[in-house]
């Protein structure tokens, strides 16, 4: 191969004796043929590259000495002529095309204007030409090509889409991969005190780690850090910040000598190193105690922790880098965090999204939208249930969700059995006697009692055994009660009953007086569950809470319309209220605020019982006088169901609490339908959003 040295040599020499014969005089040589780039030795000249120039090595360069021999021309055009004859002679060799392996490139921050990409032509890792037109001969001038090579300035959202992308790969162990990225685009995954900081707590150098951290607090003033601190190089923010980091690294220093044995040491360490910081004292005196841990298993029991090792390491640099400027240091998994979010905001947002929060990505594809369809909704008659033989009042699922209980007008209480495959429910027991008819029903906190609850002017209360369909307990305190609510104490052993003639009652399971509250006219009623509060809606349009052991009382809800009945979310914090005239509304019990009026609903002065309902009760349903069910999601105050059907008032809606897509309503038509998802759902259906609100049966 013709270096450039040899043709610097001869080129030299011309114009040596150039310059001599202008200056005597003479008569200068006539103008060298372009012999050596002819098209009789190649085609060399047609196909010309900018890389054959671009591509030379090092090595190839003239030595000072003919450099300087060059120079004696002073003429441009002859410096341009040699320029090409060098080119040319070089294609005629057949040395045009290639080139040196170029030398790896440090690891650098992204600069203004710099490019770290290999030359136009070169075959990067993928297999695929990197010039600009696609691998073709360039017949542009070099300074032309060198333009059109000079990097796109990147912008700060693509620094971090990269650094968020190589810290992703890193993880999955694809060092070179990350390598390779960093260099070509010109960034860098962290800091290089970060990286060396981070290599010394994996290695447990702890002096070393804890040396590292006066290189680092001079980078602990970004405003982009998690911690918030004041601009200043010596600000108390930042010492602080530094020795929550030391007593972290200390800590681990101290575990892991006690693990290894030395006792000794750990001492010191306590007493020499994480005493003087004069930090979480509380957390000293207990690392302390560790001395006395006999054996190492002992030890990491005691103190909640992995042991010496990669895990517990981890963990560490884990809470060392909240301390730290992103920047910095990227936050730990910073790509999964983003796409976990991401996927959890468009659970949030989809209207029908009804099964298990996973906030694992294993189970999602990040390739498409999170979008359920609405024939995944229990929108659908499953079923119609037309035993009863008058207006059917009440419906409540079992807290298993294996029954159903029905109660009608017709005096007679019927519980089906769920088959939660098909999703079809059968009659399995009909209970009997109720004379003023059922209104209400109670299922026992383990389901094996149900009470069953009459009209305004009903002074009994029965008590079912729910196994042996037998009559435990039939309680009446007097002919002038009315027991139109009960609610079960959450240890299964007692109740509290209540009417609107001021009765207000706590019994045990024979129907004996425990306990009772004069002048409460009560509407609803609902048990807390630290077994002592009981929150009953009264006449006077509020719910209160009564404290059945130091009698106590306090308002908790008032509301302009009378409550006709209430029902409380499994968490114990909201409400659902369905107000007289009003409808739908939702109460936040801990702050005492109206979170939400749904619209749509029909309400009068019938009582009409609402409930929350899907896998994490992020939808209610409620019954309405204009035959419907309406459905909505808790967040939202516009229905996104409504469900057609009945034919005259629906007076109550429960939802199954195990099986999310099965709901069952009941009406003054005296039927019970079953709600549920479309019977034949085609998988591709799912991928599609229905935009109507209402549909027929």
């Amino acid at each position: 191969i013709a270096s450039i040295s040899d043709i610097a040599g001869e080129e030299t020499l011309a114009s040596a004796a150039s310059s001599s014969d202008s200056e005597t005089g003479g008569a200068s040589p006539p103008p060298r043929k372009k012999s050596r780039g002819s098209a009789a030795e190649g085609a060399g000249e047609s196909g010309a590259s900018a890389a054959g120039i671009t591509g030379l090595s090092a090595a190839s360069l003239p030595t000072p000495h003919q450099r300087s021999a060059i120079r004696l021309n002073h003429s441009p055009q002859s410096r341009r002529s040699a320029a090409v004859n060098a080119f040319y002679k070089m294609q005629a060799n057949g040395t045009g095309g290639q080139e040196p392996e170029p030398e790896p490139e440090p690891q650098v921050s992204c600069r203004n204007g710099e490019s770290s990409s290999s030359a136009a032509g070169a075959v990067h890792s993928n297999g695929l030409l990197s010039s600009a037109n696609n691998g073709l001969p360039s017949t542009e001038s070099p300074a032309s090509d060198t333009s059109t090579k000079k990097k796109k300035r990147l912008s700060q959202s693509d620094e971090d889409v990269i650094r968020l992308i190589g810290q992703h790969l890193h993880g999955l162990g694809l060092n070179q991969t990350v390598d390779l990225l960093m260099q070509e685009s010109g960034c860098r995954l962290e800091h290089p005190a970060a990286t060396k900081f981070r290599n010394h707590v994996m290695e447990g150098e702890w002096e070393k780690a804890e040396s590292d951290l006066n290189e680092l607090k001079a980078l602990m003033h970004s405003p982009s850090a998690v911690v918030v601190r004041v601009q200043s190089p010596l600000s108390i923010s930042t010492v602080r910040c530094v020795n929550r980091m030391k007593f972290l690294l200390l800590q681990q220093k101290y575990l892991e000598y006690l693990e290894d044995g030395k006792v000794l040491e750990a001492l010191q360490v306590l007493r020499a190193e994480l005493t003087p910081l004069k930090y979480n004292t509380e957390r000293i005196h207990v690392l302390s105690g560790y001395l006395m841990c006999s054996h190492p298993d002992d030890l990491r029991a005691k103190a909640e922790w992995e042991g010496k090792g990669t895990a517990s390491r981890s963990k560490l640099l884990d809470k060392l880098q909240t301390y730290l400027p992103p920047s910095v240091m990227l936050p730990p998994r910073r790509l999964q965090t983003l796409l976990r979010q991401a996927v959890e905001l468009q659970r949030d947002r989809c209207l029908y999204h009804n099964t298990k929060l996973d906030s694992g990505l294993d189970n999602v594809s990040l390739l498409i939208d999170h979008v359920c369809s609405r024939k995944q909704f229990p929108c659908y008659t499953q079923q119609i249930l037309t035993e009863h033989c008058n207006e059917v009042w009440f419906c409540k699922f079992s807290n298993d969700g294996t029954k159903l209980a029905s109660g009608s007008k017709d005096t007679t209480v019927i519980i089906w059995q769920v088959d939660p495959d098909s999703l079809q429910l059968k009659q399995l027991k009909t209970l009997e006697g109720h004379a003023y008819g059922v209104s209400y029903l109670a299922w026992s906190p383990d389901d094996s009692y149900l009470i069953a609850c009459g009209p305004d002017d009903c002074s009994e209360l029965w008590l079912w055994s729910v196994q042996t369909g037998e009559l435990r307990t039939k309680m009446s305190q007097s002919h002038e009660d009315s027991l139109t609510s009960v609610a079960w104490n959450p240890d299964g052993k007692r109740f509290v009953t209540g009417g609107q003639r001021g009765q207000f009652y706590q019994c045990d399971l024979d129907g004996n007086l425990l306990d009772s509250w004069e002048g409460v006219r009560v509407q609803c009623l609902w048990c807390v569950s630290d077994g002592r509060t009981v929150l009953a809606s009264d006449t006077h349009q509020r719910i209160r809470g009564y404290n059945f052991e130091d009698l106590t009382d306090r308002n908790i809800v008032q509301e302009d319309h009378p409550i006709m009945s209430f029902t409380v979310s499994k968490n114990g914090r909201l409400a659902l209220l369905n107000v007289a005239t009003q409808g739908v509304h939702l109460w936040d019990l801990q702050d005492r605020v109206l979170v939400r009026k749904y619209q749509g609903v029909t309400q009068g002065f019938y009582t009409i019982h609402s409930c929350f309902g899907g896998y994490n009760e992020d939808f209610i349903a409620s019954g309405s006088e204009d035959h419907k069910v309406y459905i909505w999601h808790k967040r939202s105050e516009l229905p996104i169901a409504e469900l057609t059907g009945h034919t005259r008032t629906v007076n109550c809606v429960s939802w199954n609490p195990v099986l999310p897509g099965l709901m069952a309503s009941a009406s003054d038509d005296g039927t019970v339908r079953v709600w549920g998802p479309a019977p034949f759902l085609d998988s591709q259906e799912t991928e599609g959003l229905t935009g109507c609100y209402s549909m027929d049966s």
